[in-house]
């Protein structure tokens, strides 16, 4: 092989290898994509939050009006959670606060979002689709509106997970979080949020899964929402896997 040749087939070699890169084509550019839905009939304020430190979503919040969608790629082995924040009025900064959900004053959360507050939680795989993904609706920090998870394009289980119901209209008057005008219920507290006991939250002599059951208000939860996690250790109908799947993640889904 003569020079010319040479570099030739190094150039097209080089072209080759950007090529794979950009479209996907190295298992290490293989990644999930979350599509977030508002379909509530007002706008909401999704956080986002990054479990393991790297790749922050979405820049951690933003508005999302009635019937809005957004894409957010995440890479292999991203972990974290998106919420629902409700009633928000921020100004031309990012700077104000929301009815629920609140991120510590920020359009853009560094942090979770303050209870009570509807969690989806994910851990995707690692190694792409050689791995599987982890995911669960949660309303161990309460509820405040109605979410789902629908995985597409996977193998494996895949099922959906979500709350459906509306849990705020079965709120107990204990749990209930109302409006500035004392009318409207905005969101339901956990009980551990509520009364503070170890029996409800699962810690000192309540803190592992032999000892922390079931209580009256988180069966509430589940009869409302049989497949979302209501206490802590609700691991065995509330955890879900998919293999190399994209997410639909809708908020106030309909049945």
């Amino acid at each position: 092989m003569n020079p010319m040749e040479i570099k030739q087939n190094a150039a097209v070699s080089v072209l080759l290898l950007i090529f794979m890169f950009f479209t996907g084509g190295f298992d290490i550019a293989s990644a999930a994509v979350f599509t977030l839905k508002n379909s509530c009939s007002y706008t909401i304020w999704p956080g986002t939050l990054s479990g393991n430190g790297v790749a922050i979503l979405g820049d951690g919040g933003f508005a999302l009006a009635p019937g809005g969608t957004i894409q957010l790629p995440a890479p292999a082995g991203w972990s974290g959670r998106f919420w629902a924040r409700t009633g928000c009025n921020f100004d031309d900064s990012g700077n104000g606060k929301c009815a629920t959900g609140d991120c510590g004053g920020t359009m853009k959360c560094t942090g979770g979002g303050v209870p009570p507050v509807t969690l989806v939680e994910f851990t995707l795989g690692s190694s792409g689709n050689m791995v599987k993904d982890f995911y669960d609706v949660s309303l161990v920090d309460g509820y405040n509106v109605g979410l789902g998870v629908q995985p597409s394009g996977g193998s494996g289980d895949c099922k959906y997970a979500g709350c459906v119901a509306d849990v705020n209209g079965n709120c107990p008057k204990e749990l209930q979080v109302v409006g500035e005008d004392g009318g409207v219920v905005m969101a339901c507290k956990s009980a551990c949020a509520a009364f503070d006991r170890p029996e409800y939250c699962c810690t000192g002599q309540y803190s592992t899964a032999s000892t922390c059951s079931p209580t009256q208000y988180s069966q509430i939860f589940k009869a409302a929402c049989p497949a979302a996690y209501s206490y802590a250790y609700d691991d065995a109908t509330s955890t879900f896997t998919c293999t190399g799947s994209d997410y639909l993640i809708t908020f106030c889904p309909t049945s």
